[in-house]
């Protein structure tokens, strides 16, 4: 898959995924945001996946968020839809 990890210094005991998009200025702040409070997490920017693995991430996200919005971070059970700082850095127990 086209997950990219990246390392922070505080890693959660939670799974930390964020589904993006390259041309998505709201992704971009969420992934800002991440590097920001030193988390480590995986991310795909599904528009530059193609083929079978854009299929594959694609329903991946759609399980998470049937509307297809974007960006979706999903923290260990919890998925958030669309840039909300207030909510990422409770869900991250900021």
């Amino acid at each position: 898959m086209a997950f990219v990890r990246v390392p922070g210094r505080r890693p959660l005991p939670k799974k930390v995924v964020l589904f993006a998009l390259s041309t998505c200025g709201w992704c971009r702040r969420t992934k800002e945001l991440l590097n920001e409070v030193e988390i480590e997490y995986e991310y795909v920017d599904v528009d530059q996946c193609s083929g079978e693995e854009r299929e594959t991430i694609t329903a991946m996200a759609r399980r998470l968020n049937p509307r297809g919005n974007y960006p979706i971070l999903q923290i260990g059970d919890q998925v958030v839809v669309g840039y909300d700082p207030e909510r990422i850095r409770k869900a991250l127990g900021e």
